[in-house]
C-alpha cells in the first residue's frame, strides 16, 4: 500500500512507480521489484549526508550546525520544499517507505537561526549629530549631588550653623525690649512735668502752709488767677499776645516784654517735650503689643530695665539738686535757654508768681512721682522665682514643669 502525497508531482511519481511494476509482467514479481527499488532508494537516502531533523531523530547523534548547511526553501505554509533539495526519485521513494518502515520518525523541520545584529557599529543620537567628535555638554541629574558626601569640615560647619539657628533668639523682640526700656524713663519724666503744669497743682502750692507770700501786694487769689493764665498759655495754641495783653489792677501791663519772650521759649520747650513724649508713648504701645504676642516675659524684662534706668537717673539728679539747688537750676536753664533771657528782677510778675520755693517744690514733686512709679514698676517686674517659672512654662510647657520640679 502506497500513501498519497499532497504534492502533485509526488502523486504522479508514485502512481508511475506502481503502474510500472504492474505493467512489467502483470504479477506480484513486478510489485516486488518495485518495492525493492523503493527500499534501495530509501537506503540511499539514509547513507546521504543529513539535511534535516529526521537524521537527528533516527540516529541519536548531534546534528551539525544549521548555520553550515544550506537552508531549504519554504513553502507558503512554512514547510520546507524537499522537492527542491533531494533528487526527484529518491525523495519520492523515501516519502513512500518512511511510514511503513518506522525508521524515520516524524518531526517538525528546524527553522534557520536568526543572526543577531552587530552592536559594535551602533551610534547613539548624540554621536550621530556630532560626527566631529566634539565635546557634548551633558547636564547632571538633579539627584547627582546627593550621591556625593561633602567633606567632614563642611558637614561640621553646617551642623554648627543649624545649632546656632535653633538656639538663636530673634533680633526684633530684643530690639523692642531695649526700646521699651529706653522710652520708659523719658515718658515717665514728661508725664511728671505735665502733672505740675495744672491749675490744681497751683492751688495746692499756693495754699500750702509755709509757702512764701508776695511782698509786693499779690494775694493768694491774684496768684491763682494770674498763674492760671500762665499755665494755660503753655498748653494752648495762642500766641505771645495771650500774656502780653493782660493788665493788672493798677492798669499797667502785667507781664513785661522780656517775661513774655521767656514764656514763649518755655512754651516751645514744653511743646517739644510733649510731642516727643507722645511719639515715644506710641512706640511703647507698639512694643508692648508686639512683645505680648511674640515674646513671653518680654514686657516684664523691658519695663524692669526701664525702671532701673529711671531710678538711677532720678537718684543722680536728686543728689545734684540737693548738693546745690542754685547751681542745678542755673545749669538746667543754660541747657534749654539762651543766657540772659531767663533772669528777672524780684518785682517782676514771673518772680512774684513763681518764686524759688515754687521750683523747689516742683522738683520734689517731679522726683517723687517718678521715683514712686518706677519703684512700683520695678517691684511688679522683679524676676522672682515664680515669675521665672511662669515665663519658662509659657515658653515650653515641658521644660517649665521640669524647672519647677527641680526647684
Amino acid at each position: 500500500m502506497v500513501s498519497e502525497n499532497k504534492t502533485p508531482g509526488r502523486q504522479q511519481e508514485t502512481q508511475t512507480i506502481v503502474q510500472g511494476g504492474v505493467r512489467g509482467d502483470g504479477s506480484s514479481d513486478g510489485a516486488r521489484q518495485s518495492e525493492e527499488s523503493v527500499l534501495d532508494a530509501a537506503k540511499h537516502d539514509d547513507d546521504a549526508p543529513p539535511r534535516s531533523s529526521t537524521k537527528e531523530s533516527a540516529g541519536g547523534e548531534d546534528p551539525p550546525s544549521t548555520a553550515a548547511l544550506p537552508h531549504p526553501p519554504l513553502n507558503p505554509d512554512g514547510a520546507p520544499d524537499n522537492a527542491a533539495v533531494a533528487p526527484h526519485g529518491a525523495h519520492s521513494a523515501a516519502a513512500e517507505v518512511a511510514p511503513r518502515s518506522g525508521a524515520a520518525k516524524s518531526a517538525l523541520p528546524m527553522r534557520p537561526a536568526v543572526k543577531l545584529p552587530d552592536l559594535s557599529s551602533y551610534e547613539s543620537p548624540a554621536q550621530a549629530s556630532n560626527p566631529q567628535g566634539a565635546e557634548v555638554f551633558s547636564e547632571p541629574l538633579p539627584t547627582a549631588s546627593l550621591q556625593v558626601r561633602p567633606p567632614q569640615d563642611e558637614v561640621d560647619r553646617r551642623s554648627s550653623e543649624r545649632d546656632r539657628a535653633a538656639t538663636a533668639q530673634p533680633v526684633l523682640p530684643r530690639v523692642m525690649q531695649v526700646l521699651l526700656g529706653v522710652f520708659y524713663p523719658v515718658v515717665l519724666l514728661v508725664l511728671a512735668i505735665r502733672l505740675i503744669t495744672t491749675p490744681l497743682f497751683l492751688w495746692v502750692e499756693y495754699h500750702r502752709p509755709g509757702f512764701p507770700p508776695d511782698t509786693f501786694g499779690f494775694s493768694t487769689d491774684d496768684r491763682i488767677t494770674y498763674g492760671s493764665y500762665t499755665v494755660d498759655y503753655l498748653l494752648n495754641v495762642a500766641g505771645p499776645r495771650y500774656l502780653g495783653g493782660l493788665v493788672g489792677t493798677n492798669g499797667r501791663q502785667l507781664f513785661a516784654t522780656g517775661e513774655v519772650s521767656h514764656m514763649a521759649d518755655v512754651k516751645s520747650v514744653i511743646t517739644m517735650a510733649f510731642t516727643v513724649c507722645a511719639i515715644l508713648a506710641v512706640g511703647m504701645i507698639i512694643a508692648l503689643v508686639y512683645l505680648r504676642r511674640h515674646r513671653v516675659g518680654g514686657i516684664r524684662r523691658g519695663l524692669f530695665a526701664g525702671s532701673i534706668i529711671t531710678l538711677v537717673l532720678v537718684i543722680g539728679l536728686g543728689i545734684l539738686a540737693f548738693l546745690g539747688w542754685e547751681t542745678f537750676f542755673t545749669d538746667f536753664h543754660h541747657i534749654f535757654f539762651k543766657n540772659g533771657t531767663w533772669t528777672f528782677y524780684l518785682d517782676d510778675t514771673l518772680i512774684r508768681l513763681f518764686p524759688s520755693q515754687f521750683w523747689i517744690d516742683s522738683g520734689l514733686v517731679i522726683g517723687a512721682a517718678v521715683f514712686l512709679v518706677s519703684t512700683l514698676t520695678l517691684a511688679f517686674t522683679w524676676p522672682t522665682k515664680r515669675r521665672r517659672q511662669l515665663s519658662a512654662r509659657a515658653k515650653n510647657p515641658v521644660q517649665g514643669r521640669r524647672v519647677a520640679t527641680e526647684n
